[in-house]
């Protein structure tokens, strides 16, 4: 099982699409949700996934253990998910680290004839809500540590690593536009 290391900003501006790399639609919902445990189904694009995670250690950390699972396995687990659900696009966004070339923030790199050495080893995943979660945008970039530095792209605003508001099981449970 893996520690997913993660820190969560709030996004100021759509300028994310432009630097986008690719993009998925995806739908949640949650089978149990407790103490800072929970199980998750997930259906990205045309693929279903099933996630559990554990209680954070630490700000933004946690145990998380992912299996693929097939789209109608999803589509059925989905029937007994707890009331309330994610909508969103995530937008796969490559991340500026100490060491690496830079890029402006209006231009989108053609990482296919880009030397691996040059390629950007971290992404920001930007998630634009729909729903009753519409209106709200926010980025996460998982990290090997909290305190790893990276570049801070103009779009990106506060942060809200530990925020329990901004993560999605609260999200499906108390929607954005509640608040």
């Amino acid at each position: 099982m893996e520690i997913e290391t993660e820190r969560k900003f709030l996004v100021l501006d759509d300028g994310y699409k432009a630097q986008a790399v690719e993009s998925h639609r995806i739908r949640q919902g949650y089978i149990a949700h407790d103490m800072g445990r929970s199980v998750r189904v997930r259906i990205l694009d045309d693929r279903g996934f099933l996630t559990i995670k554990g209680p954070f250690i630490g700000v933004g950390s946690r145990p998380e253990w992912e299996k693929e699972i097939s789209l109608q396995e999803a589509e059925d687990l989905f029937l007994i998910c707890k009331p309330g659900s994610i909508d969103k696009t995530r937008w796969i966004v490559p991340a500026q680290m100490p060491g690496q070339a830079g890029h402006d923030d209006e231009i989108r790199p053609d990482y296919s004839v880009m030397a691996d050495s040059d390629r950007p080893s971290r992404f920001f995943e930007v998630d634009e809500f729909y729903g009753e979660n519409e209106g709200l945008v926010m980025a996460e970039i998982e990290l090997k540590s909290q305190d790893e530095a990276f570049g801070r792209p103009s779009w990106l605003g506060d942060e809200v690593t530990g925020d329990p508001r901004y993560y999605n099981g609260y999200l499906a449970r108390n929607p954005f536009k509640s608040w």
